[in-house]
């Protein structure tokens, strides 16, 4: 992966945890729930292509932007701090190398392959 898309999601991560910390979100919360996006691993019991699935649903740009606007539209602070969290989350997957992933297996990602 490129040292420029590494840059790009660390500073996109620094965004997320600035704009988290404006919205008033705890840090509580976040330090409970910022790992919760890997859950979605668990798909991968049941195959790569279920696996593969699972993790890019929760680990795309679109949920946390539906979320986000969502808790803007409904006023609900509580979904606007749980879309920043999942936005970090995916902004340092992507600064450590972590992508969406191929049904071909978990480390074949839309950045490279993971470890080499």
């Amino acid at each position: 992966m490129s040292a420029l898309l590494r840059i790009e999601n660390a500073v996109i991560a620094l965004a997320a945890l600035v704009a988290y910390q404006l919205s008033g979100g705890s840090w509580w919360l976040f330090a409970l729930l910022i790992l919760a996006p890997d859950l979605s691993m668990l798909g991968y019991l049941g195959g790569p292509r279920l696996g593969a699935w699972c993790y890019n649903a929760i680990h795309s740009w679109i949920a946390p932007v539906l979320l986000y606007l969502i808790g803007l539209l409904i006023e609900l602070p509580v979904m606007i701090h749980v879309a920043l969290i999942l936005a970090a989350h995916i902004a340092l997957d992507r600064t450590l190398g972590y992508g969406l992933k191929h049904e071909t297996g978990f480390k074949d990602t839309h950045v490279g392959h993971i470890g080499g």
